[in-house]
C-alpha cells in the first residue's frame, strides 16, 4: 500500500490498516524515526492497558546490575 504526503504534510492511513488496527479519529500516534523509516505506534489508554500483565511471573526478577 502507498500513500502520499499532502502539501500540508498530512498522510492518510489506508482504510484496511485503520480497520485492522482499530484506529479511531483523534487517536494519538507516537512517531519514531529509525534508520530512515517512520514507525507509527497507536497510543493506548490506561483502560486499554489494564490487565496486560496479568499472570506475569514476579519471581526470578533480575536486577539491573545482573543484566548484560
Amino acid at each position: 500500500m502507498q500513500t502520499t504526503i499532502s502539501s500540508k504534510y498530512q498522510v492518510v492511513i489506508p482504510k484496511p490498516v485503520r480497520e485492522h488496527l482499530n484506529l479511531k479519529p483523534n487517536q494519538k500516534l507516537t512517531v519514531i524515526e529509525k534508520d530512515r523509516m517512520l514507525i507509527l505506534i497507536p497510543q493506548a489508554s490506561l483502560e486499554e492497558l489494564r490487565g496486560i500483565a496479568a499472570g506475569a511471573k514476579t519471581t526470578d526478577y533480575r536486577e539491573k546490575k545482573d543484566r548484560f
